[in-house]
């Protein structure tokens, strides 16, 4: 995986060395900052983000036997989430265009155990927040966004991470903003953030023994999730770099944009007009009749790494037995295709990628074929051209699909 950092985030590493032991103090500045960011009442940092996501039903009091719904396409954090609360992942079905969950599959799949919905911010989206908070508010549901993936992104104006009352932001070597190892739990109900903190604790903190020292709990969360001094440390660097890093990759999705433009086998990511998208992917849905794993095999063997771009969760074994079917999730699974994506890809890099592509698909896709959409460019003002520093003899990075 891709990652952009550079001499500020190593003077701030050394800066924890030179302390001469862990202190807490990264982890406390950071949680702060992320609280005037996103206008949250508190943010918990923890070490990773299904642990994020854990500790936020666990805040919201979700117990055994209650059912979440999910959004089925993307990972299956959020759903393995819920199994670990005890509770029960319903999954829902997402938009076409978008990947995104869609609201009124959500309210269709509303039922007396339901407590509540996690939309993810799918490889960068923003879902539909106006039609879920209507939906959540009026069967008195709670709406968690899982922003994994949406470090920089924004909705009708609004950060990515400040679009539900919690919200879950996970660094990842493959994410808008590569922040270093750790995640955090933003709130704006101070009282979800007191129980989750109570959690965390008791997880790491039990009662005194008859010494007086404390001994391990029973709390829901095992082992230490706290990220250590030398991770928060970086994520508040990159923090800082979120916009920065987005411009990057902004222009790399809009030189592709302009180079697939008028490709007959696929259709290009679409991105609402009140909506930013992170571009943790760079994602094209291929025509029915072109088979993904010829193509990327062909892709592969040119040096060039591609993936699915997401997975439909309700086809994974681990949720095979899931009573409801996900046809546009289904098929976003089999057609999609995620190009290498990062800041740091060099005009020649994608100009590679891309004409690639062409070659590829122009020789293994039908000889007739109707277009699923037609493809759309959604980057006004942005500078198709622009070029970044990098390695331009180094291969595009991507992820192989296995």
């Amino acid at each position: 995986m891709h990652t952009s950092r550079g001499e500020r985030e190593l003077a701030a590493v050394a800066e924890v060395f030179g302390v001469g032991g862990p202190t807490g103090r990264p982890a406390r500045e950071l949680e702060a900052e992320l609280t005037g960011r996103y206008g949250a009442a508190d943010a918990l940092l923890v070490s990773d983000g299904a642990g994020a996501l854990r500790l936020a039903l666990l805040g919201l009091g979700v117990e055994p036997g209650d059912e979440v719904i999910v959004a089925d396409y993307g990972l299956p954090a959020p759903a393995h989430a819920v199994r670990h609360a005890g509770a029960v992942p319903i999954l829902a079905d997402v938009r076409a265009d978008t990947g995104t969950i869609d609201p009124w599959a959500v309210a269709d799949l509303i039922g007396p155990r339901t407590v509540g919905v996690i939309a993810v911010d799918t490889v960068g989206l923003p879902a539909d927040y106006t039609e879920l908070r209507w939906i959540t508010d009026h069967h008195g549901l709670f709406l968690v966004e899982d922003a994994t993936f949406a470090a920089g992104a924004s909705y009708k104006g609004r950060r990515a991470g400040a679009l539900a009352p919690v919200a879950c932001l996970s660094p990842h070597g493959h994410q808008g903003a590569v922040r270093g190892e750790g995640a955090a739990l933003l709130t704006r109900n101070p009282d979800v953030g007191a129980a989750a903190r109570t959690r965390l604790s008791g997880a790491l903190t039990g009662a005194a023994d008859e010494a007086g020292l404390p001994t391990p709990g029973s709390g829901d969360l095992t082992g230490d999730c706290r990220p250590s001094d030398v991770a928060a440390a970086i994520l508040r660097v990159q923090l800082a770099r979120t916009d920065e890093l987005l411009r990057r990759r902004r222009a790399v999705a809009a030189r592709y944009a302009a180079l697939l433009a008028g490709e007959e086998l696929l259709s290009l990511p679409h991105v609402p007009q009140n909506r930013c998208h992170a571009w943790q992917s760079y994602v094209v849905t291929l025509d029915p009749g072109v088979d993904r794993a010829t193509v990327a095999a062909a892709l592969r063997a040119r040096g060039i790494g591609c993936g699915h771009g997401a997975w439909a969760s309700h086809l994974l074994p681990a949720f095979g037995a899931s009573q409801h079917a996900c046809p546009v999730s289904a098929d976003l699974f089999r057609r999609n295709l995620a190009l290498p994506m990062h800041a740091e890809l060099t005009t020649r890099q994608i100009d590679q990628v891309a004409d690639a592509l062409r070659t590829v698909l122009r020789a293994n896709g039908p000889a007739h074929t109707v277009r699923a959409a037609e493809a759309r460019t959604a980057f006004p003002g942005v500078d198709a051209s622009l070029t970044f520093p990098g390695n331009p003899a180094g291969a595009a990075h991507g992820i192989n699909i296995s």
